[in-house]
């Protein structure tokens, strides 16, 4: 069955979604990301002002950059659309966990499934090699067909980490509409992912304030 396209996701090969990274280019990672590379992953659908969303996983050239600049596949990689789609589902999967951790829900069934299933895809452990100019040592193999399962498996497992782990209670849920990014607060009163989304509640919030003023007046 052909797929229509959902016209506030952009695509990152078209032209507009060029326009669109130098959007994304200027909103930093949120905080946890950098320790995490989940949360990266989970964030990596942000929202655009105009209602666009941009699909960092939404080809497969774009899934692969994605990767690639967070260390999970060599330069040589490419993956194919059935990978990238695999990664797409996975990250929501994440999300729905990041979300009910959050709000203090029962996980979905569904989602610790396919978080589980992730982890089993590839080794965790590096494994013995042996070269005459290196001799023993350990290394994490990245063979071309393997490079999405081994992508998902250490995305899964970081996620895990990050739902069990001391940090699982600093997680939040950017408040400032429309973003959809989750963050790690640095303190008890940070709910904002970034500069630009702490400006745009503050404006939010003063333009109510004259809005009421102006209708009791």
């Amino acid at each position: 069955m052909k797929q229509t396209a959902d016209p506030g996701r952009i695509d990152p090969d078209r032209a507009d979604g060029d326009r669109a990274d130098g959007d994304h280019a200027a909103l930093p990672p949120a905080p946890g990301a950098e320790r995490y590379p989940a949360l990266d992953f989970a964030n990596s659908a942000p929202a655009l002002p105009g209602g666009r969303i941009l699909d960092l996983l939404g080809t497969p050239a774009a899934a692969t950059e994605w990767l690639v600049e967070h260390g999970l596949a060599g330069d040589g990689a490419a993956l194919q659309e059935v990978c990238a789609a695999r990664l797409r589902d996975l990250r929501e999967q994440v999300r729905a966990l990041i979300a009910t951790r959050i709000e203090a829900l029962p996980a979905p069934p569904e989602a610790l499934h396919a978080v589980n299933d992730a982890m089993t895809l590839a080794p965790a452990a590096a494994l013995l090699a042996w070269e005459p100019s290196l001799g023993l040592y350990r290394a994490q193999p990245h063979p071309a067909d393997q490079v999405a399962d081994r992508a998902m498996a250490v995305l899964a497992a970081d996620a895990a980490d990050l739902l069990t782990g001391a940090d699982a209670d600093r997680l939040a849920a950017c408040g400032s509409a429309p973003c959809r990014r989750f963050l790690l607060r640095t303190h008890a009163r940070r709910h904002w992912c970034s500069v630009r989304c702490g400006d745009r509640a503050r404006a939010a919030r003063a333009y109510a304030r004259r809005t009421k003023a102006a209708a009791t007046s």
